[in-house]
Formats: structure tokens, C-alpha cells, sequence
């Protein structure tokens, strides 16, 4: 049997469970004609790139899917009747990976990343003052008190 990957964006004001028994009566019609569910991913509650039926963010599902074509045009059908889906999409895939997908891998490196660490900081001459500890010690730029200056510079004053 062909495989396949479908997204849907649900609305936001609906829970996850909600968007959970979406995707059940989704396996449940998948499994009266044939099919299974290979993979299931909840996205979380994500920024839409524009609004969709009045809704800014909406609740991403990833399901993996093993079934006829009969099948997954039901499954279409289905999810463009519900009133809670917003967008639906599905492709043809060669294979289904046991990995989590590329978003959820994504997430995973972001809470992994301390937050704190913005990288090694740039050579330069000006600094915020935050957190010196030794004060600058190159000599080009450190202010001298006045009796360390040059002679020739007191005349000018």
C-alpha cells in the first residue's frame, strides 16, 4: 500500500485532546477501510504565517499514514468537513521514519541550547560597561590622569 504524510492545523481555541480525537476518528476511518496509522506527532500550538478563518495560531498533527487511496481521499473528505480543521495537507512519501520529524527535532535542540550563551564576543573598542571585572587594559584607550601626560600637552591647556 502507497504511504503517506498528512498535516492539519486545527483552531486554536479547541484543547489538544480535542485535536487528539481528531486524529483518532481519522484511524478509526483508516482502519474500517484497510489502512493504519504508521507515525503520530502533536506539533504543539504554533504562530500561523498569516491568519486563517480569523485564527493567528492553530494546533499542528503529523500523522503517518499506510493506506489505499480510497482510504486517504476519505480522510481528506473528512477532515475538510471538520469544522475545527483549519488546513489540511497530505503528500506521497517513499518511506516513514521512526525519528521525530524535523520540527520536533528542532524544538528539542532549542531546549537543549543554554539561553544565556549568545557566542564568543566580537574584538572591538566599544563595550555596554556591563561586568568588567579589570577594567580595559589597553593602553590606546585608557583615560590618564592629568600628570601623566605629556608636558607639551599642560602648555596647550
Amino acid at each position: 500500500m502507497p504511504l503517506y504524510e498528512c498535516v492539519f492545523i486545527a483552531r486554536n481555541d479547541i484543547t489538544q485532546q480535542q485535536v487528539e480525537a481528531i486524529a483518532d476518528q481519522m484511524a478509526e476511518v483508516l482502519t474500517e477501510q484497510g489502512g493504519e496509522v504508521k507515525k503520530r506527532e502533536y506539533w504543539g500550538l504554533r504562530g500561523l504565517a498569516y491568519r486563517i478563518k480569523k485564527n493567528r495560531k492553530g494546533h499542528y498533527m503529523l500523522l503517518g499514514l499506510d493506506c489505499p487511496a480510497p482510504a486517504m481521499q476519505e480522510i481528506e473528505r473528512q477532515l475538510g468537513l471538520n469544522e475545527d480543521v483549519l488546513r489540511e495537507m497530505t503528500i506521497r512519501v517513499e518511506a516513514i521514519t521512526e525519528e521525530p520529524s524535523a520540527v520536533l527535532a528542532k524544538r528539542t535542540d532549542d531546549r537543549d541550547r543554554e539561553r544565556g550563551f549568545r557566542g564568543p564576543k566580537p574584538a572591538g573598542r566599544f563595550t555596554s560597561g556591563r561586568g568588567r571585572t579589570g577594567g580595559d587594559d589597553r593602553e590606546e584607550f585608557r583615560a590618564r590622569p592629568r600628570d601623566e601626560m605629556d608636558p607639551s600637552m599642560n602648555d596647550e591647556m
